[in-house]
């Protein structure tokens, strides 16, 4: 009975890796040498497969090989939380990190660090078509009548909630009461045709034809066209600073806090950079020309993640759970 238990538990955790976007193993440096397990968001896939394979180069990485989950935010945190192995995680938002605090796997003391437990940021933008052929320039533009819109599950997808907030928080900016802001929300959601699980799904939804504008992290948008896209993006007046966190579990071998001091590093920040995301270390600030929004702020700005995740993220009561319904769409 106890080995029936154990192969069947065995099982549930290889279910759990496949529903969560799957897994890679990078196999760079692979051998006798340490196996480290990266569960991270979708988002920044294709940056952490290139930075496993430069970090198994450096002297703290020898020996070192990956295997490698992605999925959309949320999913990703719930599954480690279930038993996902893992030993460095990647989250788009503080609050999937915060489930594995509370869940015991992660130190208490991820943040206590000079980069706040962050490894990159960006902003909500508007990703349009081509020479934005509706010219949507504001949020206002977006509830326009005719306008289409691509916008992950906010219950799925961590970028979806910056997007949420984005908009939410522009309309503050604007002048407008939260009474106002939260009713541009419902106008906004109208607007959105599809709403898939992750940031990098709705993305490949949009370059796949569908709808007139897709709210995305803005390196979401600069990686698209640096693949050849045919879209463009605007970023407006006002926006929300995203700041992704990063964090080893408490049992990951010490090779997993060596991976995490070497994504901060200047040269691994720099390939960030590169693919769009605007780097936490201040060194790298002159390098990278990135636009600056007119009103740009944060999400302690409009109440901080424990306020805004009961306030509008909630599925019994929240705000977005009443919207959802509103439309028809799913809260999972």
């Amino acid at each position: 009975m106890r080995s029936l238990i154990l192969a069947l538990a065995a099982v549930a955790v290889a279910v759990l890796a496949a529903a969560c976007g799957g897994t890679s193993e990078n196999s760079a440096e692979a051998g006798d040498g340490t196996k480290l397990t990266l569960v991270a968001y979708s988002t920044p896939r294709e940056v952490y497969a290139q930075l496993t394979k430069d970090f198994a180069k450096t002297d703290a990485g020898k020996g070192v090989s990956f295997d490698e989950s992605y999925g959309s935010s949320g999913e990703q945190s719930r599954a480690v939380e279930s038993g996902l192995p893992a030993d460095v995680v990647g989250f788009s938002l503080e609050p999937d990190m915060k489930r594995l605090v509370e869940a015991g796997l992660v130190d208490a003391s991820w943040a206590d660090d000079e980069h706040n437990g962050m490894v990159t940021n960006s902003v909500v933008v508007f990703a349009v078509r081509k020479n934005n052929p509706k010219r949507i320039e504001t949020w206002d533009d977006l509830v326009k009548d005719g306008v289409e819109v691509i916008e992950p599950n906010p219950f799925t997808s961590g970028g979806a909630r910056w997007n949420v907030m984005a908009a939410y928080g522009a309309q503050l900016k604007q002048g407008k009461t939260h009474e106002q802001a939260v009713a541009y929300l419902g106008e906004l959601f109208k607007h959105v045709s599809v709403q898939d699980k992750s940031a990098r799904e709705s993305l490949q939804t949009f370059s796949g034809g569908k709808g007139d504008v897709l709210l995305a992290y803005e390196n979401e948008a600069i990686l698209a066209k640096k693949k050849g896209e045919d879209i463009d993006y605007v970023v407006p007046q006002q926006t929300i600073l995203i700041e992704n966190p990063v964090a080893v579990t408490k049992d990951a071998p010490e090779q997993a806090t060596a991976f995490l001091d070497y994504i901060r590093s200047p040269e691994a920040q720099r390939v960030f950079g590169k693919a769009g995301y605007r780097p936490v270390n201040e060194s790298l600030a002159a390098e990278f020309q990135f636009p600056v929004p007119q009103q740009l702020f944060t999400i302690k700005d409009v109440g901080g993640w424990d306020e805004v995740q009961k306030k509008f993220f909630d599925r019994e009561d929240g705000i977005m759970a009443g919207i959802q319904k509103e439309v028809g769409a799913a809260l999972e």
